[in-house]
């Protein structure tokens, strides 16, 4: 357990430092989380990816200069039954073997709203590139679990894709064409 009196010195320390104009975060793939859900039947049914990963730029006086890149293994889907996960990494779904990863470039940040943003860009998604917006709440930055270290908040992001505009179009009917996907991210900052 961490020394609260060591905490409030380094968040102090880190509050009277000068913010550079840009900063690197890396995402900490362990203390977020890429979910989404879809209709099966009359039912939701959800999951979520393991293992992804990413950095984001930071511009800390021009947030329109900021931007994402992010990259998901496609193989690790997980809904929490081994039958439904490989069906979902066969050539009917994902087919990971063809396209083992989705991909998240950002072409635009935006502030719509104190602390609310609006990032745009290319979406990669068995093999098809698309452009989306999502809206994502900026939590702000501060001191990590290390001494010294410095972490982003990024949450409640959410968004909605149809699965048929990226040639995912297996169990039509019993499956919706709908998939709602959730975002929050906590990243730490890389050390220059």
């Amino acid at each position: 357990m961490r020394h609260p009196f060591r905490i409030l010195l380094t968040a102090l320390a880190l509050a009277a430092l000068p913010a550079a104009a840009q900063d690197t975060y890396r995402i900490d793939p362990v203390h977020s989380e890429i979910g989404f859900s879809i209709r099966h039947l009359l039912a939701k049914t959800s999951g979520r990816f393991t293992k992804f990963g990413g950095e984001i730029q930071i511009n800390n006086k021009d947030i329109t200069k900021s931007s994402v890149e992010v990259t998901i293994e496609t193989a690790s889907i997980n809904t929490d039954s081994t039958m439904r996960d490989n069906d979902l990494r066969s050539p009917k779904f994902f087919d990971v073997a063809k396209y083992p990863t989705i991909t998240f470039k950002s072409t635009a940040v935006k502030e719509v709203a104190k602390g609310k943003l609006e990032v745009t860009g290319d979406f990669t998604l068995h093999g098809v590139k698309k452009q989306i917006t999502f809206p994502i709440t900026n939590a702000g930055t501060g001191p990590g679990m290390q001494a010294g270290s410095v972490v982003a908040g990024f949450v409640d992001g959410a968004l909605t894709i149809n699965r048929n505009d990226y040639e995912i179009k297996a169990y039509p009917g019993m499956l919706g064409d709908d998939v709602a996907i959730t975002l929050n991210v906590e990243a730490d900052k890389v050390s220059k």
